[in-house]
């Protein structure tokens, strides 16, 4: 919410319509979803911890495309605040075995 309302900021000082914002969803209680329609916490963690990578990414690139030096280092406050964001989520994964890592791969040495 803090880097909206920065970067909203800098918008309506430069002049630049703000698009309309999209409704609050409606408030819901666990115990009205069926089971079967719930998100299992593994998988809310994993789309939360893509996200925050999608948005390191977002950053990076703005701050390399970015000619004015202040829009620049806003960038970069929210690149490290996604890095330890990150950085959580990957401890949080970890902990909890969420984190399934790929198989490893061994070449076989054949000799000739």
């Amino acid at each position: 919410q803090d880097e909206m309302k920065q970067v909203s900021a800098i918008l309506k000082e430069n002049g630049v319509a703000l698009p309309p914002a999209s409704p609050e969803p409606p408030a819901a209680d666990l115990k009205d979803i069926p089971p079967g329609a719930r998100f299992l916490d593994p998988d809310v963690a994993a789309s939360a911890a893509a996200q925050n990578a999608a948005g390191l990414v977002t950053c990076s690139k703005i701050m390399g495309q970015s000619i004015r030096e202040d829009i620049a280092m806003m960038f970069g406050q929210f690149h490290i605040s996604k890095a330890a964001t990150g950085a959580k989520y990957l401890r949080l994964l970890k902990n909890k075995g969420w984190l399934i890592p790929p198989p490893l791969h061994l070449q076989k040495h054949q000799d000739a």
